[in-house]
């Protein structure tokens, strides 16, 4: 158990008994036994350095992707977004970006500073940190495409720099050494080659409020795309589209989306989620793979 007292020096805000619900996009889960709002990343060093090994660690972005069961998380949630947030240009048409940092507003800044390869990141509900953690992507991009090396921290408290190489990096996956936590990212962009970004990206985000339920509580997208197809047009071709559990609906606008529509509870939202996995198994023989991360207890 993390005994508050037992921690020294720390600059953040240290919570407990936090109600998840708070900070996920689909505004369910239960409560976080504690719940940390680091200064800057050396408090997470000082915070990391004081920890018991065995205490669970979670670290939570813009908590999109996500879905927190009711029974909660046992163990420590480290919240990034708006805290780890500085990005900056560098030299040679590079950005270094913090964990904390909105993918809209990476997109926004490079469009500012002139440069292009990463406006898709501009239709990505997260931070930097999960884009970083799970190759996130849209339009056709992806987030690894632009990634020169990354600065992790372990649970030792210790910073490190790594290189692409050193993961294994593929759609919706990245796996690399465990117990390791990205702290940030810089990025290799081009010059402006598209005379007009800004309109570029305007047209990716209308795009997105176009074909997806924007405004409404949900995770994003839930399933992977499996090889060759669309999850959204197995799902929608499947019938669900509309489809409610409680009050957890399949997407009458994006089939591959999960909405919160009345008050529903995480449990509603799995169940949703495992009958419709379910059946596109035994219409196509295709087990759809989750994008969203189910973390928790029930």
């Amino acid at each position: 158990m993390l005994n508050q007292l037992a921690l020294q020096n720390l600059r953040g805000q240290l919570q407990q008994n936090e109600p998840m619900s708070k900070h996920t996009t689909w505004r369910v889960g239960g409560m976080a036994d504690w719940f940390y709002k680091p200064a800057d990343s050396q408090d997470l060093m000082t915070l990391m350095q004081q920890l018991p090994p065995e205490l669970p660690i979670f670290w939570l972005g813009l908590g999109s992707n996500l879905l927190v069961r009711d029974g909660g998380l046992r163990g420590l949630v480290i919240a990034t977004s708006g805290l780890l947030n500085e990005i900056k240009l560098l030299d040679n048409a590079q950005l270094y970006v913090e964990a904390g940092v909105s993918c809209a507003k990476v997109a926004r800044f490079a469009s500012q500073q002139g440069l292009d390869g990463i406006a898709f990141l501009a239709g990505i509900p997260g931070t930097m940190g999960g884009a970083l953690a799970m190759n996130a992507g849209a339009f056709g991009g992806e987030t690894w495409e632009s990634v020169t090396q990354v600065k992790t921290l372990n649970r030792q408290g210790q910073i490190h720099t790594r290189l692409p190489a050193n993961y294994d990096i593929g759609y919706r996956h990245v796996k690399g050494h465990d117990n390791e936590w990205f702290l940030a990212a810089t990025l290799q962009l081009k010059t402006q080659i598209d005379e007009n970004q800004k309109a570029k990206i305007k047209a990716l985000l209308q795009k997105r409020n176009d074909t997806q339920p924007i405004g409404l509580p949900s995770c994003g997208s839930v399933f992977r795309n499996p090889p060759g197809d669309y999850a959204a047009r197995l799902i929608e071709q499947a019938g669900w589209k509309g489809y409610c559990l409680g009050g957890a609906c399949v997407s009458e606008k994006h089939a591959n989306f999960i909405i919160n529509q009345n008050n529903a509870t995480a449990k509603e939202i799995e169940a949703l989620i495992h009958r419709v996995q379910a059946d596109i198994k035994a219409r196509t023989g295709i087990t759809l793979q989750y994008e969203v991360k189910i973390i928790g207890s029930q």
